[in-house]
């Protein structure tokens, strides 16, 4: 009878300890963005101060989390997150902290800050998912991250318009920023209403419109092209929905018309500068050029900011590319670091069966490889490090349960299961005249 008890409890979902700090962990990830914006703008100091207080907050939010798993262990430790399994992403963290020993970098110390910064990011994620309570903890961080968009996103909303008509700050938080952030929130909330968590679509009609008004371009195409492989590849929902969809993308893209074409004079106009396509052409040559002296290990971490000579006003921060920026501060080194990363979270992916979680974090690769075709990230990737361990996670979690892996038995020995009983089982007791238990 205890036994009985003891398994019931155990099928039973169990509440996390950790969930208010995941929540916490989530939104400070996605509201981060506008703290050098409130230092700059609000509080009139130097940026460096928003930088150095994201950083302080970082470092401060990793020992609470350490803090708070110490003594935890998992007694199901064929579902916790192993190192093995974000070996790349482990990889890609060592390889860049050791090119600071060879970076041309503006400002060693702050540029190793920076590194710190991105390490302790996926710190934070290992710990919190590194136990059995992982399930809850991944979607204690994902709401917390859709929460922390959305307030992203209702102050873009109230922040006065760039000059070009977009969304956010020219110089601390551009338009791009806010439609990469507002798209992962609405990929997280997409995982959180799928796996019926809570109802997002609310959130997800507000963030998407967001998007489109930042006019951010990558963005913009990035995200329809996701979307819509989502919605066609979604075998879930229904047709209906479907057009519903089909319909609201076709009234919105009626209502900006007009936005759309005032900035698209603007941009044409303004064709040189380097925001543009032009611009973005003009920083790939010089990065082709510079890359071909130092091919095999680049130019190191953080390599570019105040380094390369600046293209008329504008001084590049990266290469407008990821390809092209990981080519530059790491050589083939890091374009083979690149491909691993990506490479290695695809496989995974790849072996859910054709589920709506599947198809999310499909989607979320081919926002990030499109988006990847003209902007790129200082010190991490466009699909961030610490939102890779996390999708890592929930893809191996679902792998150990079984509940959305191909099943690939032995075509020689096939198995079907009565009861807890097997065909080949029953067999043996029907030669042994006990067959009737296998009824």
């Amino acid at each position: 009878m205890a036994t009985a008890d003891n398994s019931t409890i155990a099928a039973q979902p169990q509440v996390s300890k950790y969930s208010a700090s995941a929540f916490c962990v989530g939104f400070y990830f996605a509201i981060r963005v506008v703290t050098t914006v409130f230092f700059v703008r609000i509080l009139g100091t130097d940026p460096q101060v928003g930088a150095a207080t994201n950083l302080t907050f970082n470092f401060l939010l990793l020992g609470f989390i350490w803090l708070s798993t110490l003594g935890t262990s998992s007694r199901d430790s064929a579902s916790v997150l192993t190192f093995a399994q974000i070996r790349w992403v482990l990889i890609f963290l060592g390889f860049s902290g050791c090119s600071l020993l060879w970076s041309e970098t503006a400002s060693p110390l702050a540029s190793a800050a920076y590194w710190c910064g991105t390490v302790s990011d996926v710190a934070i994620i290992i710990l919190l998912l590194r136990n059995r309570s992982g399930v809850e903890a991944a979607d204690s961080l994902m709401t917390g991250f859709v929460w922390g968009g959305c307030s992203i996103a209702l102050v873009a909303w109230v922040m006065p318009t760039q000059f070009d008509m977009r969304l956010g700050d020219e110089d601390y938080l551009n338009a791009n920023t806010i439609g990469n952030l507002c798209a992962f929130a609405i990929f997280f909330a997409q995982y959180l209403r799928t796996s019926k968590k809570a109802r997002w679509g609310l959130a997800i009609f507000f963030l998407a419109i967001t998007i489109v008004r930042s006019l951010s371009k990558t963005a913009i195409v990035a995200f329809l092209i996701s979307e819509g492989y989502l919605i066609i590849h979604d075998r879930v929902m229904n047709r209906r929905t479907k057009t519903y969809l089909t319909i609201g993308v076709a009234v919105v893209v009626l209502v900006f018309w007009g936005l759309f074409e005032a900035y698209y004079d603007f941009y044409t106009t303004y064709g040189n500068q380097s925001e543009t396509l032009t611009g973005r052409t003009a920083i790939w040559a010089y990065v082709v050029d510079a890359a071909l002296a130092k091919p095999w290990i680049g130019y190191g971490f953080d390599s570019m900011w105040k380094v390369v000579p600046a293209f008329g006003a504008f001084e590049a921060r990266h290469a407008e590319n990821e390809l092209l920026e990981q080519l530059y501060s790491y050589g083939i080194a890091g374009l083979v670091i690149l491909c691993g990363v990506y490479g290695s979270l695809y496989r995974k992916v790849r072996k859910l069966d054709e589920s709506p979680l599947r198809i999310i974090f499909v989607g979320m690769l081919m926002f990030v490889i499109i988006r990847g075709l003209a902007e790129a990230e200082p010190f991490d990737l466009l699909f961030p490090l610490w939102a890779i361990v996390l999708v890592t996670s929930l893809v191996t979690r679902n792998a150990v349960a079984g509940h959305h892996i191909h099943p690939h038995p032995p075509q020689s020995e096939p198995v079907y299961d009565f009861g807890s009983r097997s065909i080949a089982a029953c067999a043996i007791q029907m030669k042994r005249g006990t067959a009737d238990s296998c009824s």
